[in-house]
């Protein structure tokens, strides 16, 4: 009956978001596109990038590729740097949501449109084209109301966020909090960033099993499967069962979480379909061909959990 009772009181909160509001199509594009990535600091990233540079060869699309290294001031210089070049369009991954107004005007005054890609930004919705992206506050309510199930909504929770500034860590804290509020006894005791990065996730583990009472921890809550995947492996150095003496859900369904949950060392993850190329390079065809494009092209995920984690595992890889 408790079960029953925490599924009726989410449910209007979790309820599944729209699929994708944009169909891909197979048109061969023919463009020069200039694509600025926030980096590799994670599995998800280099599969995202993967699954870009292999869409844009598909369609016979020069692709400009230029890695960040996590950088703001570099992406700038990237889409400087495509502006100059005459690129037909511009996607953009960025590494924070704030800062970009100057230069995505720049890119609308030289007539080239910017698809932002992933992430969002706080710019004015007219200085780019559309967002192709996860709706993260989804992902957050969803982690969020697994975890309200599997323990009847009584648990105390360590936070791995993502980096600050970025939407993704700032609408998954909050969509997860929007859920665990409706439940007295949920609450996170410690947040600390990791910026999506396994070795911190790793780092900033041991130290809370160092200071806090492992015995007071029910759960780890991770911005993204990486920092989980770093936050098992100090669970284990401290002589701890993950998966079992305390629990763990995360964000991006990459393979080694499967691999993970096929260990038994996790719970459940949240999928960040790394596919997003196909949307965005649509979206730019659209574009040309003068037809309307939405300013949201949402991207859709699902919460994935042990039973299927073989399955999974070998869909991805």
């Amino acid at each position: 009956m408790q079960r029953f009772f925490i599924f009726i009181a989410i449910a209007s909160i979790v309820a599944p978001v729209s699929t994708l509001l944009y169909a891909q199509d197979d048109t061969a594009s023919n463009l020069r596109i200039g694509f600025s990535q926030v980096g590799t600091e994670s599995d998800w990233r280099t599969a995202f990038t993967d699954h870009i540079v292999t869409e844009a060869a598909r369609r016979n699309i020069e692709l400009l590729f230029i890695d960040a290294e996590n950088s703001q001031e570099n992406q700038i210089a990237a889409i400087r740097y495509f502006i100059q070049e005459g690129v037909d369009a511009i996607v953009l991954a960025p590494v924070i949501e704030t800062g970009w107004n100057a230069i995505l005007l720049e890119a609308q005054q030289a007539n080239i449109p910017v698809v932002i890609i992933d992430r969002n930004v706080t710019a004015d919705e007219s200085l780019y084209l559309t967002r192709v992206s996860s709706d993260f506050k989804h992902e957050g309510r969803l982690a969020a109301a697994w975890l309200a199930q599997a323990t009847a909504g009584d648990c105390n929770i360590v936070e791995l966020e993502g980096t600050v500034g970025s939407s993704a860590a700032r609408d998954r804290h909050i969509g997860f909090l929007e859920v665990i509020q409706l439940f007295p006894e949920m609450r996170i005791t410690v947040s600390q960033p990791g910026d999506f990065r396994r070795d911190n996730g790793e780092q900033i583990m041991e130290g809370i099993l160092n200071t806090e009472n492992p015995a007071e921890i029910c759960a780890v809550w991770s911005h993204n499967d990486d920092m989980a995947i770093g936050a098992i492996e100090a669970i284990k150095k401290a002589g701890l069962d993950p998966g079992d003496d305390i629990l763990i859900v995360s964000v991006d369904a990459i393979p080694d979480i499967f691999l993970a949950m096929m260990n038994g060392d996790t719970n459940a993850t949240v999928e960040l379909n790394t596919n997003m190329a196909g949307l965005a390079f649509d979206a730019i065809d659209s574009y040309f061909n003068g037809e309307s494009v939405p300013k949201w092209i949402r991207v859709p995920g699902g919460l994935y959990f042990p039973d299927t984690a073989a399955e999974e595992y070998a869909k991805r890889t």
